[in-house]
């Protein structure tokens, strides 16, 4: 079956009990038994709910991966794959990464005796010196959040299966219609559900996708322990998004394309970071391994200033300055103070993120209308 039949039909079957084509909202904290531990295969809510479990069966399919598992955000989705670990494990990352799991990472699980090393991993051969017998996780973003780098999952996952680590692959900025890292050798693929996955800057979702069984238990028994739960709701938003995803990323590329160029050809803007560049140093990867460049951007200007940067961002009517990524409507970002605040400026400096960087994430309106808005506000 093809990916743009299995959106709009993946975890999806006629309800029972009416035949409707839509999966209902199970709106329900617990189920009746008809007798003591005797029940249809729900028991309570924050363990199982239909409307969820009809997404997870979805969001496996679409990573062509076994299992899916939903989660309240993409941070409680990064949480669960960080509780695999205990005291003296250690974690490479790459260090280009979204500022929210930088923050997990070093202000929540540092403390509990987890060490990281934030690691260049465009050369997947980079993070070699870094692995020793504790560790336990490689967790990497591509394209990475802000900078657009790309990290060769297929080389990663060599080494990982090599070393018997395991493989954490955040999809968010790609999506499933753009990349599956589960084909690329990769054991675990995150999202957050929030951005492409939703399409529609309505809901807050994060889900994680694998093959393995035991790894599947494992992080079962983290989401049903722990309780950071979507509720029905949220995961009906999201088996509404996942319908017309091949379509709105098929325009979030078309468009994305052209602003990039555009913005490269503009006269006062100084670098732009789009993978799809022919001399992307990532380029030949991203061309491997997904099937399209995506809309997310950043740039800087030839006047390269916070003042300079904070008038662009202040001065779109369309492009909406906000956080997140990935709806359907166009936003403009400034990672130093926004997404990624909570990185400490000299970390954010020495890998490439300024002051006056700008990250778009280009959506599907029509694109000569962001064109005229961005001309206006650059000048």
């Amino acid at each position: 079956m093809k990916l743009s039949t299995k959106l709009i039909h993946a975890g999806v079957e006629p309800d029972p009990s009416t035949g409707a084509i839509m999966t209902p909202i199970y709106q329900t904290s617990t189920y009746v038994q008809s007798a003591p531990g005797v029940h249809k295969g729900y028991e309570y809510a924050r363990s199982q709910n239909p409307t969820r479990a009809a997404l997870e069966a979805a969001l496996a399919q679409i990573e062509n991966g076994r299992h899916g598992l939903c989660f309240s955000s993409g941070v409680a989705a990064s949480d669960a794959v960080l509780r695999l670990l205990v005291p003296g494990d250690e974690v490479i990352a790459c260090n280009d990464l979204y500022g929210g799991t930088y923050r997990l990472f070093t202000k929540i699980f540092e403390k509990t005796g987890i060490r990281f090393h934030f690691v260049n991993m465009q050369e997947a051969e980079a993070i070699r010196p870094y692995i020793n017998a504790k560790t336990r996780l490689i967790w990497a973003e591509t394209p990475t959040n802000p900078l657009m780098n790309i990290v060769d999952i297929e080389a990663l996952a060599s080494i990982a299966k090599e070393k018997r680590i395991l493989l954490c692959v955040d999809n968010t900025f790609a999506s499933p219609y753009l990349q599956n890292p589960l084909d690329l050798g990769a054991d675990i693929v995150l999202h957050s559900a929030t951005k492409y996955l939703g399409g529609h800057s309505d809901v807050i979702h994060g889900c994680l996708v694998m093959n393995d069984d035991e790894l599947r238990e494992k992080l079962y028994f983290v989401q049903k322990s722990c309780g950071a739960v979507p509720g029905p709701q949220d995961c009906f938003l999201v088996l509404r998004g996942l319908k017309t995803l091949h379509v709105r990323m098929d325009r979030h590329c078309i468009n994305g394309e052209v602003i990039a160029h555009w913005l490269r050809s503009h006269p006062k803007v100084g670098k732009v970071y789009w993978c799809g560049f022919q001399d992307h140093p990532g380029y030949a990867i991203a061309r491997k391994q997904m099937r399209g460049f995506g809309g997310m951007m950043s740039f800087t200007l030839k006047d390269d200033s916070l003042e300079a940067a904070k008038k662009v961002l202040s001065s779109t009517r369309l492009l909406a300055l906000a956080e997140s990524l990935g709806g359907v409507e166009s936003l403009i970002n400034h990672p130093a103070s926004m997404t990624h605040a909570s990185i400490p400026r000299e970390e954010r400096l020495k890998n490439g993120l300024t002051d006056s960087l700008i990250r778009l994430s280009i959506g599907i309106e029509d694109v000569d209308d962001l064109k005229a808005d961005l001309s206006e506000a650059i000048g």
